[in-house]
């Protein structure tokens, strides 16, 4: 944010007492166009960006009229019901699957919250920024997985490496890349190939989901995972490229003493000329 734009909002903070927080993000987003490719306006981001110059105290925003909505995303789900008798077999057996993209007031958003908050071993907070969320049922209306994309990780030189980029191009391209953050075969399913296959049917329609919700394309997918805990075993059965891990260290590790739990890298190209067009 330049002086110009910061003067205008600190002007706007001092002019129009009656604002709130939301109308604020709004006027300015509206003010500079900033919109994603589908049009709507960036307010999420822009509030964000608000929040960090209060942060570091360069304005001061008017106080919360009610309590965050993440936070009331963020509590604790309530308990819906659910299958949980346990599902073995051929994966022939299950099918067709039913994959649903689920967006803001789908009906069957609060039982995949609750699904990820009591089963994912990392939990549920709601999601930042862009983000596709899969909820995946068998023939006979059984719950078998979860599955969310969203923002790509800041850095990682093994991908950066790969693709080519500098700091620049990367900052550029970065809303063409997609994180898959969480993977959930819930407990009581097991069967053999299930989860790879899940991962080359949300891969092959993924780039048309994202371009229907967002206005855009994804060229790359990533996921890390933790070492710990998984092989990886189905992202390899899917086709993804280990490309490297992480270091063990946080990006909140500013005294260079946090450590955390090494991760593998994998990336999956959803198209032949991924690092030109990340590159552009």
């Amino acid at each position: 944010m330049g002086p110009e734009e910061l003067a205008l909002v600190r002007h706007w903070l001092a002019t129009e007492p009656g604002w709130h927080r939301t109308r604020l993000s709004r006027e300015l987003c509206q003010r500079w166009d900033w919109r994603n490719e589908a049009g709507r306006l960036k307010d999420m981001a822009c509030r964000t960006l608000l929040l960090k110059l209060e942060r570091r105290g360069e304005i001061r925003l008017p106080a919360r009229q009610a309590e965050s909505v993440n936070g009331f995303r963020n509590r604790r789900c309530i308990e819906r019901p659910h299958d949980r008798d346990p599902v073995t077999g051929p994966l022939s057996a299950l099918q067709p699957l039913r994959i649903e993209v689920l967006g803001e007031g789908h009906p069957d958003l609060a039982l995949f919250r609750y699904l990820m908050q009591q089963y994912h071993y990392l939990g549920w907070r709601n999601s930042v920024g862009e983000n596709l969320k899969y909820l995946v049922w068998d023939r006979s209306g059984r719950p078998l997985a979860c599955v969310v994309f969203g923002s790509a990780a800041w850095k990682a030189k093994a991908r950066d490496t790969l693709i080519g980029w500098d700091a620049p191009t990367r900052q550029r391209h970065l809303t063409r890349v997609t994180n898959n953050t969480r993977f959930l075969i819930l407990p009581w399913v097991s069967v053999p190939h299930l989860a790879s296959h899940l991962l080359r049917r949300i891969s092959r329609r993924l780039n048309a989901d994202w371009q229907a919700k967002y206005g855009h394309g994804i060229a790359l997918l990533e996921t890390f995972v933790d070492r710990e805990r998984f092989r990886g075993t189905c992202y390899r059965a899917a086709g993804w490229l280990h490309v490297g891990a992480t270091t063990g260290r946080s990006r909140n590790d500013v005294d260079q003493t946090l450590q955390v739990p090494i991760k593998d890298l994998y990336l999956l190209p959803l198209v032949p000329d991924f690092r030109r067009r990340l590159c552009v």
